[in-house]
C-alpha cells in the first residue's frame, strides 16, 4: 500500500485490532496512545499493547499535547482518530476530563493540520451512536418522532419506555439513520458530536477527506475486562467470573446494537480505502437490537454459571432506552455488511474470556461513584 497511517488510541480495543488488520494489508502504521490505566490496567504489559508493540512505530503521547501531535503526524498520509475518553455514566461527572480529551484533543489535531506543514490526506474520526441519544421511533398518531430525554420521575415509577413528545403515547422503536436528530443524553455523546462536526468542518476547509463513523456497541476478544464504565459484556463477564450477582438495570428490556470487533474494523478500513468520499458520516453496527436481559442470560449459559441475575429497576441518568443502526447508507456507499451474528460473536468472546486472568470486579466501585454524584438511582 505504501501509505503511512497514524492511529491515535491504537493500543486500545478497536485500535489494536485495526492496527493488526492494516499491517496485514501492507500499510505502515504508527500508533500514538497514552496507555491510560483505566483501559490498560497493566500499562506497557497490557495484552492489546503487547499485540502491536513490535509491529508499529509507537509513540506514548497524549492528544492534549500539541508537541505529541507534532511528533506523531510527521510523514503520515491517513489519520485515524480513535483516542477518547469513553463511557456515558462516567462522563456525567468527569466532565472536564471528557471535554479536554475528546474535544480539546481533537481541536489540537485540527489546529496542527491548519497551521503546520503535513502530508495528511484523510482523517477518520470515531464518533458514537451516543450522538443520537434516544434514536428514531414511530408514533401511530404522529409518525416519525424523536423522544425527549426520559424524566427521572417516570424512571423512578418504573415507566422506562419512551413516549411521543407530542401526545405522550408509548412509541415503537425504529432503526436510526444518519439523518436522524442529534440529541445526545450524556456529556460523552456531546463530545462525540463535537468531534465529528469539527473534524468534518475543518477538513473540508483544508481539502482533506473526512469521515466520521458512529459506532454502536463494539464487543469481542481483546476488550478491557477491568474497565467498569464501558461494555456490558465485559462488565457482566467479570461479575460472573467473580461469582457476583448481575444487576440488571431498569426492567432488562432496554436494548443495544452489538457489533463484533472484526465487523467494526472492516467498516473502518472500507472508509480508509474509499477514495470517492470526501466528507461523510456512517453508522457502524449489526442493525439488530438485543435487550440487556437476553445478553445476561446468554452469558450465564455460555459460562455454565449459576450466578443470580436480578432485575432491580435501578437506572443511571444519561442512559438511553434503545438505539440500533440503520445501515442502508453504509451498505450502499461503503459496501459494508456485518458478518458476525451475535450468537457467533458472543461465543467467540466467551471463549476468549475463559482464557484470561480475571481479577477484581470493579463494577460496584463505579456504582458508588455514581451514587455519590446523584447519577445512580
Amino acid at each position: 500500500m505504501n501509505k503511512n497511517i497514524l492511529i491515535t488510541g491504537g493500543a486500545g480495543f478497536i485500535g489494536s485490532n485495526l492496527t493488526l488488520k492494516l499491517i496485514a494489508k501492507g500499510y505502515n502504521v504508527t500508533v500514538m496512545d497514552n496507555l491510560s490505566p483505566q483501559v490498560h490496567e497493566k500499562g506497557e504489559f497490557s495484552p492489546s499493547y503487547l499485540s502491536i508493540k513490535d509491529k508499529v512505530s509507537f509513540i506514548k503521547g497524549d492528544v492534549r499535547n500539541i508537541s505529541d501531535w507534532e511528533k506523531a503526524i510527521q510523514h503520515q498520509h491517513i489519520l485515524v482518530h480513535l483516542a477518547a475518553e469513553t463511557g456515558t455514566g462516567q462522563s456525567m461527572y468527569e466532565i472536564s476530563q471528557y471535554v479536554e480529551v475528546n474535544v480539546q484533543g481533537t481541536a489540537n489535531l485540527l489546529h496542527y493540520l491548519t497551521n503546520f506543514k503535513h502530508s495528511i490526506e484523510k482523517v477518520v474520526v470515531a464518533s458514537s451512536r451516543a450522538v443520537y441519544g434516544e434514536g428514531k421511533y414511530f408514533c401511530r398518531e404522529h409518525g416519525t418522532v424523536y423522544p425527549n430525554e426520559r424524566r427521572e420521575i417516570d424512571l423512578q415509577n418504573g415507566q422506562f419506555d419512551c413516549t411521543c413528545p407530542v401526545c405522550g403515547n408509548i412509541v415503537e422503536l425504529r432503526a436510526t439513520d444518519e439523518d436522524s436528530r442529534l440529541h445526545p443524553a450524556s456529556v460523552y455523546g456531546i463530545t462525540k458530536q463535537s468531534q465529528e462536526q469539527i473534524v468534518l468542518t475543518v477538513c473540508k476547509s483544508l481539502a482533506i477527506d473526512g469521515i466520521a463513523f458512529r459506532y454502536q456497541n463494539v464487543y469481542g476478544p481483546g476488550q478491557s475486562l477491568s474497565n467498569p464504565y464501558t461494555g456490558i459484556l465485559s462488565i457482566f463477564s467479570t461479575q460472573i467470573k467473580n461469582n457476583n450477582e448481575i444487576n440488571i438495570f431498569e426492567d432488562g428490556k432496554e436494548s443495544r446494537d452489538f457489533v463484533y470487533i472484526y465487523d467494526a474494523v472492516d467498516a473502518t478500513i472500507l472508509g480508509i480505502e474509499n477514495n470517492d468520499i470526501t466528507s461523510d458520516i456512517f453508522n457502524v453496527g449489526a442493525a439488530t437490537p438485543i435487550d440487556v436481559l437476553t445478553v445476561a442470560q446468554r452469558l450465564l449459559r455460555e459460562y455454565n454459571s449459576t450466578v443470580s441475575c436480578a432485575i432491580t429497576g435501578n437506572f443511571r441518568l444519561g442512559d438511553i432506552r434503545h438505539n440500533y443502526a440503520d445501515l442502508t447508507k453504509t451498505r450502499a456507499l461503503l459496501g459494508y455488511e456485518p458478518k458476525y451474528h451475535f450468537d457467533e460473536g458472543i461465543s467467540k468472546f466467551v471463549e476468549w474470556v475463559n482464557e484470561q486472568e480475571i481479577k477484581e470486579d470493579n463494577f460496584n466501585k463505579s456504582i458508588i461513584e455514581m451514587k455519590e454524584k446523584g447519577l445512580f438511582k
